[in-house]
């Protein structure tokens, strides 16, 4: 017998009611996902019934000497997103496909980040800045897709709330075009709507992941006026980095924003940059708590998970006092990345049209760059990565507790805590005002 979830157009419909009903489920999906909110990374590890949840990196892996990106794509599996959804419906879900969003969308991360009344409100003015290698032909269409989809407000280049320029500024002499980058500017674009939907969005694409080239276009956004700049990618520390942090990253009053990594325990740059916010990453799932949502770190196994650590080049940065590290702490804060527990985003360059649910702290990066739009621009010629530091502890901030992304000494660099701790900082967004100066 057929199921009634198996046709797109029964997902669909299903989709648009999980959309409408929200917090009213709240309950019965807490039930469903009760061993969720113990153990990051649940649903890839489940033996259960239900479809194990598997991903691919959508980059291939990068030449010596240049930048991976960190979005991970969902190839096959039921999501916390569609276990939840079916909760709601009173059905069983149905695996991974194409036909309708798999992933949490705009209201969810509003919700789970206690951002809906600022995000109707705020951002309008701000520019977002997304930096990538090479380009996406299809960007401003896929977003296009989303937007529509969610119901935001279109945000295209006629009605100047997006542009698209190579690290030059030139708006026709583009890069050459990269599937699996095109799926992390997808993911990237999809991140910094569904958090500030009212931002413009300003795509920088380099000419290829050298850290010189994305550097470049990091300069690039700032001189475009972009006060908010995300970047969801990474490599390992050089002696070099901290020429690099000069060139690049210096950009006081400026929130850069830079992913911690995919790869569990272990230091990257340039989130290890003292110039930016290194944004680690959660398993965020749906719970019969006030909050309405728990946390953990994200792992999933000892080489992949959240990145978090210890930098071996860059000095500590003022505003950074915990002790068991004498140059900078990866991370800051952090955000949803589980590709288990990860969102959705609409893609058809290179891959079949449709909906993806994607995770990696290529998330989780936009998300924090769109928390620090809905704050407001930050002061002439301050630091911005300081600013979550002053409301550590109090209820600005989602006190992440569980979960770790490896072994290490001390134990906090790898390891959830309360207060600060490598993998998830000082905690997720509540609200915006742990992220104004």
């Amino acid at each position: 017998m057929t199921h009634p979830r198996t046709t797109p157009g029964n997902r669909a419909a299903a989709q648009g009611r999980w959309r409408r009903t929200g917090s009213a489920v709240a309950a019965a999906v807490g039930l469903v996902l009760a061993g969720l909110g113990t153990a990051a990374h649940a649903d890839a590890a489940s033996t259960s019934t239900q479809a194990k949840v598997t991903w691919t990196n959508a980059c291939a892996t990068p030449a010596k000497g240049r930048m991976a990106c960190k979005a991970l794509r969902v190839t096959g599996g039921v999501t916390a997103f569609q276990r939840a959804e079916a909760a709601a419906d009173g059905v069983t879900p149905q695996a991974v496909d194409a036909a309708a969003p798999s992933g949490y969308g705009p209201s969810d991360l509003q919700s789970a980040y206690g951002l809906t009344s600022a995000a109707a409100s705020n951002g309008a003015g701000e520019t977002i800045a997304i930096v990538d290698a090479y380009d996406d032909p299809n960007a401003e269409a896929d977003l296009a897709k989303y937007r529509s989809n969610y119901g935001l407000t279109a945000c295209t280049t006629a009605n100047g709330c997006f542009k698209k320029v190579s690290q030059t500024g030139s708006t026709t002499s583009l890069p050459s075009a990269d599937a699996g980058w095109a799926e992390e500017i997808s993911l990237d674009l999809d991140m910094a709507s569904a958090i500030c939907p009212n931002c413009k969005i300003l795509l920088v694409e380099a000419t290829t992941p050298t850290m010189a080239n994305l550097g470049t276009a990091v300069n690039r956004a700032v001189t475009l006026g972009a006060k908010y700049v995300s970047n969801s990618y990474g490599g390992g520390e050089s002696s070099a980095d901290t020429s690099y942090d000069s060139s690049y990253f210096n950009h006081p009053g400026v929130a850069i924003t830079v992913s911690a990594g995919d790869s569990g325990y272990g230091a990257e740059y340039p989130a290890a940059s003292r110039y930016v916010t290194s944004v680690g990453g959660t398993a965020l799932s749906k719970s019969s708590t006030t909050r309405g949502w728990t946390e953990s770190v994200w792992k999933t196994n000892s080489t992949e998970g959240t990145g978090s650590g210890c930098s071996a080049y860059d000095a500590k940065p003022s505003w950074q006092t915990d002790t068991g590290c004498t140059k900078r702490t990866i991370s800051d804060v952090s955000a949803v990345a589980d590709p288990a527990t990860g969102v959705s985003v609409y893609d058809s360059y290179g891959i079949t049209a449709g909906w993806y649910t994607f995770g990696g702290t290529s998330a989780s990066s936009p998300i924090i760059a769109g928390v620090y739009a809905l704050a407001g621009t930050p002061s002439s010629g301050s630091s911005p990565a300081s600013f979550p530091y002053a409301k550590a502890g109090t209820s600005a901030l989602n006190d992440v507790t569980s979960g770790n992304n490896g072994s290490c000494s001390p134990s906090y660099l790898c390891t959830a805590q309360s207060g600060y701790d490598g993998p998830t900082g000082v905690g997720t967004p509540q609200g915006v005002s742990a992220f104004t100066g």
